[in-house]
């Protein structure tokens, strides 16, 4: 080696290996060291950000002297820039797979583009009408790899994707990514109208019978020479990478297998292609191997692909031994052929191949046709519940609470199929003695759970029975059977009354005491009580569950009663009612009280009144959360039966106050305001406070539209409401004679508590009652002294403006009340403007700036369909606008403080250019000033930025100021129009960062 070589290697090598972050990609430019850097073991930056970074610089436009934006210049540097990303996408020899996950859909089309375009494919030649066969094999491999990647795209686009959390609002960031969002969907459109082609040419490519290459580094370097010196060697068959045909043509099938399967959603004559070509992928991977440099293939997803084939589109040969035993379950479901669905779960306790989890799929499927009021399926449920409890006893489960609901009421044919199930489910001579054992003791447990001792001995003197369990076992059961004190089953005839229901035999009080706790029949609780009562009487069964909960003012009436039986039959049936309303099951809960109701009437018209006053309650709820929810009226009985409740004056009848809330809130919801201002009775008012709160809000409503004098009622309304809101303060005099505040109430004086108050409120739907409760609320919050920043409503000018004894108002729990009450609101309508404005001006007079100006924009989208109409003035005003400038302010977002200056009535100059003069802005600053119409303001910022020297920014504010639109001497019409879409564009900018 010569003394020179051996310099400039030793220069070589004394290089940092890693370049500076800054100018790697330069680094590998100039210095021609990618293969280097792509051998290493590890290497930063990694090959896929390479190939972004190179088309980056490569695909970045220019500016001539007239700053003029011009396309990437077609000069050295940038084709050596594609051939670098070409030449990384080489080192990774084209795998889709990791170029895929790695690359984004614009990028990835560039990389393939610059591609086909390197491999002699002529710019606007379909590829559909090329012929493969004749095409070099570079050539066709390029073409072969687009279209593949075409279609694939096309599939992954189809899946749904979990969005990313987005981090802190940022408005360039957001521009690039909507920018990249358009671009990908401008690509996606095109590459689904050419998917014909696209599926055309890649079936093209199966019949082609010869070898393939893909470009290496090596052909890449070569075709970047110049023409004289390549000598044709690319376009010979040797050159580059060679790709067999059997791994190209497995890839295809592949690709086209998933493009076929996405078609097959809409078009089900397409899922026989796709199980075709899945299924020759499967053939051409077994030909291949698993060690293939190109063929790439996700053996568990194909083997998914595959088996939703055969359950989609079964085999044209009939012999179900070629079907999965999902298809088979599958295609006998389809048919209705559910003995056959049987037999499949039988041979499967002995395969054990179907997943337990798909086996009760298919029972929730038929339990719910079942229910659906096919009748037929109801013996189809209990077989298939019954093979699914003896796999789980084969593999060590518990006894599921189905089977347990459906063999209730045992008969010989249910005992009968159950045994044949245990016998084919078992191999005798090749069980294990751990399977044997579960399966012994579960039949020991049948056993012990059966009444009728004709149905023991049908399994004790089975086949199966004898060989699992011992001689002794058996015998002792038997015995154990026989003891047992025999009862006279009366029910012979039909069941006609509800004490015509006699007892059956005796059962373990243990398993009677479960079923009483899970049964929500009436007739079957009655039943369990007497077999009960039979066996004890020292047992009080109302208490055998914790969760029966009967109100307090009814269970000492309930509990008064002699006969035990009777006295746990009403509140076992009355605490079970009141939970499945509880819990929405109203169908159950009228049965049940339907059933007390019945039982009560014959001995206690106390009772009685009870029960139709729950059933009363039940039916409000009934209707509220059914036909009520769409808008329909109750029916004009159920209106009757209300008004009948609350003017009830029958003497000590147990009362519930929920009952006189719900029937108030019911009057107040449907708008029956007539009755309740005109009609009620007088000793009403003095006896139910609902009915007097009632009373007030309905009257205030109605008064609403006249004149402010005649508003008298909302007078009333507002010294109920204080009352209700004062505290009452207790003194005690110390030892050291001081007299000291010891304790604050809620006041007793008031018609209620104002934990009631909120209660009867929460039950409010109509949205004029709630605006007025709610305006009030704030009158009164707003009445404190030291309120700063009072809160706006609608309506707010009925109230008095002043309190005599402010000093005895408990404004903490009302501040706390206002924002429960806004919370509620906004529940039961998220798109009401002056409550949104409400929740807006809480967070504001709390300091909370960001999530004030989230609903002040709010308010305002909801009311200008996002703000592509005007938002109306009474919405925001110039109170709101004022506010919302203040949150910018103390959020340093100073440029948008002045774009909101413009929105007020009179321009408020002073404030925007103060704001504009400030350097420590946190928003976007000259992004924002396509939004400033305002020729003053724009005037002033090019004033500004030319002070500071700020050319740029100068510029854009010059180019902000030309616009033809903003001339001053343009129409008052167009001056408006501009000025309309600047002030929409810039709210849905805000809108995009603050919701």
């Amino acid at each position: 080696m010569s003394a020179e070589a051996a310099d400039r290697e030793a220069a070589t090598s004394s290089r940092p290996c890693t370049p500076p972050q800054t100018c790697w990609f330069e680094f590998l430019l100039e210095e021609s060291l990618l293969e280097k850097h792509l051998r290493k073991p590890c290497p930063d930056p990694a090959p896929v950000q390479l190939i972004v970074q190179f088309l980056e610089q490569a695909s970045k436009p220019s500016v001539n002297e007239q700053n003029q934006v011009q396309p990437p210049p077609d000069n050295k540097r940038n084709r050596i820039l594609k051939l670098l990303a070409l030449k990384v996408a080489a080192h990774l020899k084209w795998d889709l797979d990791i170029l895929e996950k790695s690359l984004s859909v614009p990028v990835l089309n560039m990389l393939l583009n610059e591609l086909l375009c390197i491999s002699k494919v002529p710019p606007g030649t379909k590829h559909v009408d090329m012929d493969l066969a004749t095409l070099p094999p570079t050539t066709a491999m390029a073409v072969l790899l687009y279209n593949r990647w075409a279609i694939r795209t096309i599939v992954q686009s189809s899946f749904p994707v979990k969005q990313a959390k987005p981090g802190p609002p940022q408005l360039s960031v957001m521009n690039q990514m909507q920018q990249e969002k358009e671009l990908t969907e401008n690509i996606l459109k095109v590459l689904k109208e050419q998917a014909a082609d696209s599926i055309l040419v890649l079936e093209a490519a199966l019949k082609l019978n010869k070898d393939l290459y893909v470009h290496t580094m090596r052909t890449l370097d070569l075709l970047a020479m110049e023409p004289g010196m390549v000598n044709g060697e690319t376009e010979s068959s040797a050159a580059g990478l060679k790709v067999k045909t059997e791994e190209m043509q497995c890839q295809v099938c592949y690709d086209l297998g998933a493009a076929y399967f996405q078609q097959g959603s809409t078009n089900s004559a397409v899922y026989e292609n796709a199980r075709e070509k899945f299924f020759r992928t499967k053939e051409l991977i077994a030909e291949i191997g698993s060690l293939s440099l190109h063929c790439t293939i996700d053996e568990k997803r194909l083997a998914g692909y595959c088996q939703a084939c055969d359950v989609l589109v079964p085999s044209s040969d009939s012999t179900s031994q070629q079907l999965t035993p999902y298809s088979q379950v599958h295609i006998c479901l389809r048919s209705g052929n559910y003995q056959e669905v049987i037999q499949i779960f039988i041979e499967d306790n002995l395969t054990l191949s179907l997943p337990v989890q798909f086996r009760q799929s298919v029972l929730r499927e038929l339990f719910k046709k079942a229910q659906q009021g096919n009748e037929a399926l109801d013996e189809i449920c209990f077989k298939v519940c019954a093979c699914n409890t003896v796999r789980d006893i084969l593999e060590g489960r518990t006894i599921s609470v189905q089977f347990n609901q459906l063999f209730l009421r045992p008969n010989k044919e249910k005992i009968d199929f159950l045994l044949e199930v245990c016998s084919r489910s078992v191999n005798l001579e090749k069980a294990s003695e751990s399977l044997k054992g579960n399966m012994a003791a579960f039949l020991k447990n049948v056993c012990l759970g059966l009444e009728d001792l004709q149905y023991v001995f049908m399994i004790s003197s089975h086949e199966l029975f004898i060989t699992l369990l011992k001689d002794e076992e058996r015998k002792l059961l038997v015995d154990q059977m026989r003891k047992r004190s025999p009862r006279v089953n009366l029910c012979i005839k039909p069941v006609t009354s509800f004490y015509d229901i006699p007892a059956s035999a005796s059962v373990n009080i243990g398993q009677l005491e479960h079923q009483l706790i899970l049964s929500v029949d009436p007739w079957r609780i009655r039943q369990i009580l007497i077999e009960l009562h039979g066996m004890t009487s020292e047992r009080q069964f109302w208490t055998v569950s914790n969760k029966w909960e009967v109100p307090s003012v009814y269970s000492g009436v309930i509990l008064g009663i002699k006969d035990n039986l009777t006295r746990d039959l009403v509140y076992i049936l009355m605490a079970k009612g009141l939970h499945c309303s509880t819990v929405k099951d109203f169908s159950h809960a009228k049965q049940l009280f339907a059933a007390c109701l019945e039982l009560v009437t014959e001995f206690s018209p106390k009772l009685r009144q009870v029960m139709l006053n729950e059933m009363l309650l039940l039916d409000i709820h009934t209707h509220e959360a059914g036909t009520g929810q769409a808008g329909e009226r109750p029916p004009s009985d159920l209106i009757s039966r209300v008004r009948g409740y609350l003017e009830m004056r029958l003497p000590d009848i147990p009362l519930r106050q929920v009952i006189a809330e719900e029937c108030v809130a019911f009057m107040l919801n449907w708008r029956e305001n007539e009755y309740l201002t005109l009609q009620v009775p007088a000793f009403l008012l003095q006896s139910n406070p609902y009915v007097k709160l009632g009373q007030l809000l309905a009257a205030t409503c109605k008064e609403l539209p006249g004149p402010k004098e005649s508003r008298r009622t909302a007078k009333d309304l507002w010294e109920v409401v204080v009352q209700i809101c004062s505290v009452s303060s207790q003194h005690k005099r110390g030892n050291d004679g001081r007299v000291s505040l010891i304790k604050q109430r809620e006041s007793t004086l008031g018609i209620m508590y104002r934990s009631e108050l909120l209660s009867f409120i929460k039950k409010l739907r109509e949205p004029l009652v709630l605006t007025i409760i709610l305006s009030l609320f704030v009158k009164l919050h707003n009445v404190r002294e030291d309120v700063v920043n009072d809160i706006t409503a609608e309506h707010i000018s009925i109230w008095p403006s002043s309190i005599p004894n402010l000093q005895s108002v408990d404004f903490e729990a009302v501040a706390i009340t206002v924002k429960e009450l806004v919370r509620y609101t906004l529940s039961i309508n998220p798109n009401n403007h002056s409550w949104l404005i409400i929740q807006a001006d809480i967070y504001f007079a709390t300091n909370q700036y960001s999530a004030a100006l989230h609903y002040y924009l709010q308010a305002g989208a909801v009311c200008s369909d996002f703000f592509n109409k005007a938002v109306p003035p009474d919405v925001y005003t110039d109170q709101v606008i004022k506010r919302m400038i203040k949150c910018c302010s103390l959020l340093n977002c100073h440029t948008q403080v002045a774009i909101l200056c413009q929105f007020l009535r009179e321009i408020d100059y002073k404030t925007a250019f103060k704001s504009l003069q400030e350097q420590n802005s946190h928003d976007a600053m000259d992004s924002y000033y396509d939004y400033i119409w305002d020729v003053t303001i724009l005037e002033y910022l090019t004033y500004l930025h030319h002070k500071r020297g700020e050319t740029d920014k100068r510029q854009i504010a010059i180019k902000a100021i030309g616009q033809t639109e903003l001339n001053a001497s343009n129409p008052e019409e167009v001056l408006q129009l501009a000025a309309q879409r600047r002030k929409k564009k810039f709210l849905q900018a805000m809108a995009k960062l603050y919701f």
